[in-house]
């Protein structure tokens, strides 16, 4: 199992432009992985299925197993394999490259959402900025 701390390594690398071929199917993958750890985390073995044809899809419906509240991500996995048909089914498309930056702005929001969930359960139980969360966390200033 690739560690977390490579896969946001590689996340940092390519928002700062380090997208090209092959990295919509790079994405997906890290996403598994990310989905990987939280499957593990929970004493499961992460699945090598796939759901809709893709396995991050089966492991995000492997890792709400008896937690829904880990379903707040859902919607973020669809959009991950979403974009990955867009990109993969016109590669030549003027908006590639836009697509490229939302896959991997996706990706990073699924990392943020499991590894914060490992550390706070509670996350996600309304979304991943639950008012009891926020009303938890120190003050900060912004700006």
């Amino acid at each position: 199992m690739k560690p977390l701390a490579q896969i946001e390594q590689r996340l940092d690398l390519l928002e700062a432009g380090g997208s090209g071929p092959g990295t919509a199917a790079e994405l997906v993958e890290l996403g598994e992985a990310v989905l990987e750890h939280w499957v593990s985390a929970k004493g499961l073995v992460p699945t090598q299925e796939t759901r809709e044809g893709f396995r991050l899809l089966a492991l995000h419906r492997q890792g709400c197993t008896d937690d829904p509240s880990f379903n707040a991500c859902r919607e973020t996995c669809r959009e991950l394999a979403y974009h990955h048909n867009l990109v993969t089914s016109d590669p030549q498309h003027p908006a590639t490259p836009q697509r490229l930056t939302m896959m991997t702005l996706v990706t990073r929001h699924l990392f943020l959402f499991v590894t914060g969930k490992m550390q706070v359960a509670a996350l996600g139980d309304f979304c991943c900025a639950s008012r009891p969360i926020r009303l938890q966390a120190e003050p900060q200033e912004i700006g």
